[in-house]
C-alpha cells in the first residue's frame, strides 16, 4: 500500500477505547487498520508515529471559509489545526444561490466576515456552480480542504423578496421554496438561517416552517442562529426545537452558547430544552467553540429595521440623525434584536477587522460609544468585523460535554486582528478541555469533532478511522497539542500537530503545510 502509518494511538472516532496499530492508506482510502500484536504491515512508505495519536480529520461545522477556500490555496488556519472538512454557507448569508444583484449585496452586507468578492471572480450563480468552482479551486487542482454547503435563507429571500420586512406573497414563497430544493438537488447538505441578520431575520415561523418541510424532503438539516442569544435565548432555542418538531425536520442549533449577563449559569436549562426534545423525538445537534466571546460585524448589532432596504439603505440611515438617534435608542436603551435584545455595552465590543486599510488604527481598539461606531460604520461601509466579549466559561464548559454536541469554530479569517478560534479551536479543546482541564477524555472529545459531525452530514465513509473509509486523518501528540492563537496574537499556528492528510495525501508533513490541494465539494448524499 502507499503509505503504513506505524506503531500510532488510534483514537478512532467511536468514543471507544483509543489502541495501538498500524494503519494503511491507499488511493485515499483507510485500507488496513492492524492492531498490535498482529502481524506490522508493510507499504511503500512509512511513517513512524509512535507517541502520536491518529484520528479522522476535524469536521467544523460552522465555518466562514466561504471566499478563504478560493482565495487562499494554504489556508492553513485550518489546516494546520487538523481540520479536513468545513460546513460553508453560514448563519443565512452567502454567494450562491444568486443574480448580479443578489451578490453585490450580500457582498457587502458580509464583507465583515469575508472581505470583498473582487479578488475572487465570482463565476457562479447557483450552488452547484459554486460547488464545482471548489472542486476546480486553484488551477483546477482542488482546494486545501473538503467543504460542504448549507443553502443560505438570507441570502434566497434577499434574491427573491429583497431587503423588505414584510411575509413574501404566496408566488415569493413559492419561489423561495423551488430555490432551496435546487440548491439541495445540486449538493447542498441543508439550510441554514440567521434569525438576527437582515433580511433572514423578517422570517416568521409559518415561512421557515415551510422552507425547512422542503430541507425534510431531501434529508438535510436545517441549521439556524436562532433569534437571540441573550435576552431571549433559551425562548429562541424553544422555537427552533418546536420547529423541528412541527416539520419533521432535522435540526443542528449553530455556536450554540448563551451569552450576557442575563444568561449566566443558565445552560442547564438549554440542556434540559435539548434533552426534553430528543425524547420527543427530535433529531437535533449542535455545534459550539471553546471561547467566551463572540465576534460578528459592527453593523450586525443595530436594530433589523436599520437594514431594511439593504446596505445602502443602511447607509442612508447612518448618514441621517434623527434616524441614527433612533438607531442609539435602540442600541443603548431599549436593547437591540441586533444585539440580542441587551443595551449594547461599548467596553465589551472591540474592533478586530475593517475593510478599509486606512482605518487600521481602529484594529484591537474597544469603541467608546455610539457617535465613534457611527462613523466607523459610515468610513468603513459597514465592513468592520467586531469581537464581544459577552461569553460565560461555565456555560461553554456545560454545554460541550452534552451528547449530541460537535465542534465549530465560526472562525471569521478576516480581518487584522480575528478571534483566535479561527486558528486555535480544535487544538484548544484538545490542549485546555482535554488534557488540562478534563472536561472530555480524549476519546470522547474527538468523537465530537468527528463522527458526530459525519453523521449529522449522512457522510458514510468519513468521520471514523476504518477500513473503507476516507483517509482523511489528523496525528497529533496528546502531550503537547494546544492552540497557538491568543486574542493578542490570533493568528499564531497551533503546536502539537505534525501530519494531516486530506483524502489521502499529506496536507501537512512534519509540521509544515505542503503545497497539495486535495479537498473538494463534498455533497448531500441522496
Amino acid at each position: 500500500m502507499e503509505l503504513v502509518i506505524r506503531d500510532v494511538r488510534v483514537v478512532d472516532g467511536t468514543g471507544g477505547p483509543s489502541y495501538r496499530a498500524d494503519v494503511g492508506v491507499d488511493g485515499g482510502l483507510v485500507t488496513a487498520v492492524r492492531r498490535e500484536g498482529d502481524r506490522p504491515l508493510s507499504g511503500a512508505r512509512v511513517l513512524d508515529a509512535a507517541g502520536l495519536a491518529l484520528a479522522p480529520g476535524f469536521v467544523d461545522m460552522h465555518a466562514h471559509s466561504d471566499l478563504a477556500l478560493l482565495r487562499d490555496p494554504a489556508h492553513e488556519a485550518k489546516v494546520a489545526q487538523g481540520v479536513t472538512l468545513e460546513v460553508l454557507g453560514q448563519d443565512g448569508l452567502s454567494y450562491a444561490p444568486a443574480d448580479d444583484r443578489t451578490l453585490d449585496e450580500v457582498r457587502a452586507a458580509i464583507a465583515g466576515w469575508n472581505g470583498d468578492l473582487a479578488d475572487v471572480d465570482p463565476d457562479w450563480r447557483t450552488v452547484g456552480g459554486y460547488l464545482d468552482r471548489l472542486d476546480r479551486g486553484f488551477g483546477g487542482e482542488g482546494v486545501a480542504v473538503n467543504a460542504a454547503y448549507l443553502v443560505p435563507q438570507g441570502t434566497v429571500r434577499a434574491y427573491v423578496a429583497g431587503w423588505a420586512d414584510r411575509p413574501p406573497t404566496g408566488a415569493e414563497l413559492d419561489r423561495m421554496r423551488r430555490l432551496v430544493a435546487e440548491g439541495l438537488e445540486q449538493g447542498a447538505v441543508g439550510m441554514s438561517s440567521g434569525l438576527t441578520y437582515p433580511p433572514g431575520m423578517y422570517a416568521d415561523r409559518a415561512e421557515l416552517a415551510a422552507l425547512c418541510r422542503v430541507v425534510a424532503g431531501y434529508g438535510g438539516y436545517y441549521c439556524p442562529h436562532h433569534r437571540s442569544y441573550g435576552a431571549g435565548a433559551l425562548g429562541a432555542y424553544a422555537e427552533m426545537l418546536d420547529l423541528a418538531r412541527e416539520t419533521g425536520c432535522a435540526l443542528h442549533l449553530a455556536h450554540a452558547t448563551l451569552n450576557f449577563g442575563v444568561n449566566e449559569g443558565r445552560a442547564p436549562e438549554l440542556l434540559a430544552l435539548l434533552d426534553g426534545a430528543l425524547a420527543d423525538g427530535v433529531d437535533v445537534s449542535l455545534d459550539t467553540y471553546p471561547y467566551t466571546p463572540g465576534c460578528t460585524t459592527l453593523a450586525a448589532l443595530l436594530p433589523g429595521w436599520a437594514h431594511e432596504g439593504g446596505p445602502e439603505a443602511l447607509l442612508a440611515r447612518l448618514r441621517d440623525d434623527a434616524a441614527a438617534e433612533r438607531i442609539r435608542y435602540a442600541l443603548e436603551v431599549t436593547g437591540s434584536d441586533g444585539c440580542h435584545g441587551v443595551p449594547v455595552a461599548w467596553d465589551t465590543v472591540e474592533v478586530s477587522g475593517v475593510s478599509d486599510p486606512a482605518l487600521e488604527r481602529y484594529v484591537g481598539t474597544r469603541l467608546p460609544g455610539w457617535a465613534e461606531a457611527r462613523r466607523l460604520l459610515l468610513a468603513d461601509r459597514l465592513g468592520t468585523a467586531v469581537l464581544q466579549h459577552v461569553g460565560h466559561e461555565g456555560n461553554v464548559r456545560a454545554i460541550m460535554r452534552h451528547r449530541v454536541h460537535t465542534g465549530g469554530s465560526d472562525g471569521i479569517l478576516h480581518g487584522a486582528k480575528p478571534h483566535p478560534r479561527a486558528y486555535g479551536t480544535f487544538p484548544h479543546y484538545l490542549g485546555r478541555y482535554v488534557r488540562e482541564l478534563g472536561v472530555l477524555s480524549l476519546e470522547e472529545a474527538v468523537a465530537h469533532l468527528t463522527s458526530r459531525p459525519a453523521a449529522r452530514l449522512r457522510l458514510p465513509d468519513r468521520g471514523l478511522v476504518r477500513v473503507g473509509y476516507r483517509a482523511d486523518l489528523v496525528l497529533f501528540d496528546p502531550g503537547t497539542v494546544a492552540a497557538g492563537a491568543t486574542f493578542a496574537a490570533p493568528r499564531t499556528l497551533p503546536v502539537g500537530v505534525p501530519h494531516v492528510l486530506v483524502n489521502g495525501r499529506f496536507a501537512v508533513r512534519d509540521g509544515r503545510r505542503t503545497d497539495v490541494l486535495a479537498g473538494r465539494s463534498v455533497r448531500r448524499t441522496p
